[in-house]
């Protein structure tokens, strides 16, 4: 069977597999892929009822849970669009998004989340008794102009909402072909399979989450366990009880350690865990060669975004391989490298089955987005190696340049992470007079008496020319970051104003 949309993968294991169980809910709960097919069934005819039709969007404020992955099946069986979003989002910055995606329905899942029922009681949002829990649906459809609904797999099956937009909201529109491409890569790549249980702490409101972790499971015929929100010592809990495959990014890799630090723990708890990757941030040997030490397997890396939907590389290393690259581009997708120095270092572009159509009614920021070859253009800075794989240097907006000399973050956070003290570093630049820019460090710990600023300026004497060493580091507990544990960069500046 070709498949047309995402809820078809859902249809294929509930005729295979209907009592192999395709959730594990935040709260425990159980659903069969029968069970999630009859509830998908429900919330379709509802939300039809309701007035939800092909090409309409339907907003969905969220944490992980059951009924996020229900709506956005539903949404794809109408041919509408699912817009799910962080639930935990300011209410100005709700309505921004809401005002520009145009939603016929929005569903709050309130059964998991606070801040959606927060939400929910602004908007006088009603009670909806759900075959996936109480929920939140506004009162009455919105008035809403639909969106041509494309044939085969072309159809938009998402919106997603970038991360620290700023002005008008970016959505990015991701096809249902985008998305079963995303989950049959992850599913192929990662050798997922029935039996698997795949542990979901990266947010779907996000790509990651929603296409490596839930269409990828769904296409495997795997079960995913989901979290509501990420928590280290839970995580931790949740190796013992049979997680096979373990999604995350640096970020959360390092506070997992650090947790099991506390608990005096060498190793991680692995029982069946037999892969684990990361995404979204930069590697360093040294901390890779501890992730490996701490998990006991092979920690493998890739590169991806938004506009990818989520995949472009990903590496299939053995233990203990001290490659840091992103990997080597999936099958079927293009990769080359733009306006190359003499550093041999480009921006990143990619051409594809993996890459969206655009930018939902935003036609300029589409064209500016792809190259006159049809590439897409992802503003990140890379290398390829002999070896055809790809090493990210950083983003081109976050280059930093200080004393006409180039300095990519990412080699700074790499010398500073390298300090057993330190979880993690996010490093900006500053402008200072003259036009130059400062380095700054912001290095997480697990207590800001761990370490000295001075000790951290004397760690990487030996590691970084003069002009790429940070004039400033400031020593903090949290660094702001967004679901996904991904740090927030554009708001370091702000978040330790007073500490500057």
């Amino acid at each position: 069977m070709t498949e047309r949309r995402v809820h078809d993968l859902l249809g294929q294991q509930r005729a295979a597999q209907p009592e192999a169980i395709a959730l594990r809910d935040h709260d425990g709960t159980e659903y069969s892929y029968e069970r999630l097919g009859q509830a998908v069934d429900w919330l379709s005819a509802e939300l039809s009822a309701r007035g939800l039709r092909a090409g309409d969007r339907l907003l969905i404020p969220a944490e992980n849970a059951a009924a996020q992955v229900g709506l956005v099946l539903a949404a794809s069986r109408l041919d509408a669009i699912a817009v799910p979003v962080n639930a935990r989002m300011t209410e100005h910055e709700l309505h921004r998004i809401a005002s520009h995606a145009d939603p016929r329905l929005v569903v709050y899942l309130g059964n998991v989340s606070g801040p959606a029922r927060t939400h929910a009681e602004v908007a006088d949002a009603v009670e909806w008794e759900t075959p996936l829990g109480t929920l939140y649906i506004s009162p009455r459809a919105m008035s809403s102009t639909p969106e041509p609904v494309r044939d085969g797999a072309g159809q938009i099956a998402v919106i997603l909402y970038t991360t620290g937009t700023t002005g008008t909201p970016k959505g990015v529109m991701l096809s249902h072909s985008n998305l079963l491409y995303g989950g049959k890569m992850s599913a192929l790549m990662r050798g997922m399979g029935p039996g698997d249980l795949i542990l979901g702490v990266l947010p779907m409101t996000h790509v990651f989450g929603l296409t490596s972790m839930c269409v990828g499971g769904l296409s495997a015929g795997a079960t995913l366990w989901l979290m509501s929100r990420f928590s280290a010592p839970a995580v931790i809990d949740a190796l013992l009880e049979g997680v096979t495959v373990l999604p995350a990014v640096p970020q959360i890799h390092a506070l997992i350690m650090a947790e099991a630090a506390k608990r005096e723990l060498d190793h991680a708890p692995v029982g069946r865990l037999r892969y684990v990757s990361s995404g979204a941030a930069p590697l360093d040997p040294e901390w890779k060669r501890k992730a490996e030490a701490f998990y006991g397997i092979a920690l493998q890396n890739g590169y991806g975004m938004t506009e990818t939907s989520a995949g472009v590389t990903l590496t299939t290393n053995p233990i203990g391989v001290p490659d840091v690259s992103v990997g080597r581009p999936l099958p079927n997708v293009e990769l080359r490298l733009g306006h190359v120095g003499a550093d041999g270092v480009g921006e990143v572009l990619t051409r594809g089955p993996h890459v969206t159509p655009g930018y939902f009614r935003n036609a300029e920021a589409t064209r500016d987005a792809f190259d006159a070859d049809g590439f897409l253009c992802t503003g990140d800075l890379g290398r390829i190696d002999e070896d055809g794989n790809l090493h990210i240097v950083g983003r081109s907006r976050e280059l930093i340049i200080r004393g006409g000399f180039n300095v990519y973050p990412p080699e700074v956070e790499a010398a500073l992470n390298d300090h057993p003290k330190v979880v993690q570093t996010a490093v900006v630049g500053r402008t200072v007079e003259g036009g130059n820019e400062d380095v700054l460090a912001f290095c997480q710990v697990v207590h800001e008496s761990d370490v000295t600023e001075a000790e951290l300026v004397e760690h990487v004497v030996d590691r970084l020319s003069p002009y790429k060493r940070p004039a400033r580091i400031v020593i903090t507990t949290e660094l702001p970051a967004a679901p996904t544990g991904k740090v927030l960069k554009n708001k370091l500046l702000e978040f330790f104003a007073d500490r500057l």
